[in-house]
């Protein structure tokens, strides 16, 4: 704050702006820690959530090296300072943390705190992290605090702030949760009418080869190649099931390595010619990958069982700072306003619902006898 009103009015306005942009729970943290230790310029800056077993469900920090992190070894427990700002729920402004009577050391690859600032993150009467910061860096006399009162009042209006990009991080997540239930749900019915319907066919089909084997020969050999057919169509379903139900991690391999994969295991699944190609691809958050790769799965499931295609083409390409999917399919198209009022969307509402809720975009451009293009862009995060 000493670099005037103005100076300090665009940095929080900055800090908060880049909590509201994220919504993936590790994202928001690191958001807050980062801003957090910029706008009142510390060394140091973490974060933690606390869970219901006296520890930390997650913790961030910022300004330590990945290596340094790794050294110091697990989480810390929820004592001593941090355990007064959780259970006390106040703010703690200390001139040196290490003469503090609650300290009780830290491992030896931790970094040196002296001067030290941290605050409750609350949503309501609950408290749902930790923030605080260590080693301000400014001229401090002999046994003075660096941060001032000035600047736990900013960060009170930080946590404020954070608490509610916290709570909605959680939400967020819960939402995901359901959409994942409800996806898994889809999918099981999906099989098991499928794969049921399959079998079924199979069973009565080898019933009648074992009834013709010995008065119709010829006749059974057929039956019995309609029986290896309809036992590769349950594969195919099967397969095809499995690759929505076990993805890639995003989180591991990211989107491109994620739809390659899937792409590949669809063409040798199917008949069909499947193919996966990507230019200039850069990483989107989280929900961005997941929204681009889900709307993918769903193009690519009405292409290879409802369009009777010979080849269906995946691309991935960079857009400006976001992306841009098209799924395209030589097979029967069809008239998308007709297929609306008519109530058969094969999926194309879920699949709006997912690209408009990550800022994107949907096309759909088919025709009779002429081929589908599905088109998903998403913004840049």
């Amino acid at each position: 704050m000493s670099q005037g009103p103005r100076s300090g009015l665009a940095a929080v306005s900055s800090a908060l702006l880049a909590m509201s942009r994220h919504l993936e729970m590790r994202d928001v943290l690191k958001t807050i820690v980062a801003s957090a230790r910029e706008l009142l310029d510390a060394q140091y800056a973490a974060l933690g959530v606390p869970d219901d077993h006296g520890g930390f469900a997650q913790f961030v920090v910022d300004g330590v090296s990945d290596a340094q992190w790794r050294a110091i070894g697990p989480l810390p427990r929820q004592h001593g300072i941090l355990a007064a700002m959780l259970h006390e729920a106040k703010a703690e402004r200390l001139a040196d943390v290490r003469k503090d009577p609650r300290f009780e050391g830290w491992p030896s690859a931790h970094p040196d705190l002296v001067d030290f600032l941290g605050l409750p993150i609350r949503d309501g009467d609950e408290v749902i992290g930790a923030l605080f910061l260590a080693n301000k860096n400014c001229p401090k006399p002999q046994g003075s605090c660096g941060f001032t009162q000035e600047d736990e009042e900013l960060l009170s209006i930080l946590a404020q702030h954070a608490a509610i990009a916290l709570t909605n991080a959680r939400l967020y997540e819960r939402s995901r949760e359901l959409t994942i239930a409800e996806e898994r749900s889809r999918l099981a019915h999906e099989l098991h009418d499928a794969v049921s319907q399959k079998l079924f066919s199979l069973r009565l089909t080898a019933q009648a080869a074992a009834a013709l084997v010995d008065r119709d020969p010829a006749r059974a050999k057929g039956e019995l190649h309609q029986v290896a057919s309809l036992a590769a169509e349950a594969v195919d379903e099967l397969r095809a099931a499995v690759v929505e139900l076990r993805p890639a991690a995003l989180d591991e391999d990211g989107l491109i390595a994620t739809l390659r994969t899937q792409t590949r295991v669809l063409d040798r699944a199917h008949t069909a010619r499947v193919t996966f190609t990507s230019n200039g691809f850069r990483a989107l958050p989280a929900a961005q990958e997941e929204a681009l790769l889900r709307v993918a799965q769903e193009a690519l499931h009405n292409a290879l069982r409802h369009s009777g295609a010979d080849r269906v083409d995946v691309t991935v390409d960079r857009r400006g700072n976001g992306a841009v999917l098209r799924v395209t399919d030589d097979g029967g198209g069809f008239d998308p306003t007709a297929v609306r009022r008519a109530g058969r969307h094969l999926g194309l509402v879920s699949m709006r619902d997912r690209a408009s809720g990550v800022g994107g975009t949907l096309t759909v451009e088919s025709a009779p006898g002429k081929g589908t293009t599905i088109e998903m862009e998403v913004p840049g995060g």
